[in-house]
């Protein structure tokens, strides 16, 4: 079961339920039907505080993903923790679905290049 757990603290309305909706989509269309996935709406303030202390770049940035175990095999029972995709609506506005979608594969193994983008473009159909 894919557990997916949103916080709010951007002090801006977001659409939680289709952010959930589409992070279950991407996940399921990756092969990923089980793990937890925590979804963070955030201050420009905070998304700064977070690029700066986790990449040393101090700059407010649309998405930041703190990826735990990705596709990693793990032992027997033990529930996979996917890791965060943490997003600024104030960076993002309405077109939040493709940083959160990119966070998403960034999660699972994904890097840079033209290999993301396409898979971006085929998840999002554009």
């Amino acid at each position: 079961m894919l557990e997916i757990a949103v916080a709010n603290r951007s002090g801006v309305e977001v659409d939680e339920a289709a952010a959930v909706e589409l992070a279950g989509r991407v996940l399921a269309a990756e092969g990923v039907d089980e793990g937890e996935l925590g979804i963070a709406f955030v201050g420009p303030e905070e998304i700064r505080a977070l690029k700066r202390d986790h990449l040393g770049i101090d700059e407010a940035t649309d998405v930041l993903s703190f990826p735990i175990d990705g596709r990693d095999e793990l032992p027997e029972g033990m529930p996979r923790a996917l890791g965060d995709v943490v997003l600024c609506p104030e960076v993002v506005g309405d077109g939040w679905r493709w940083p959160l979608t990119h966070g998403l594969l960034h999660l699972l193994g994904y890097d840079h290049g033209e290999a993301m983008e396409s898979r971006e473009r085929e998840l999002l159909g554009s």
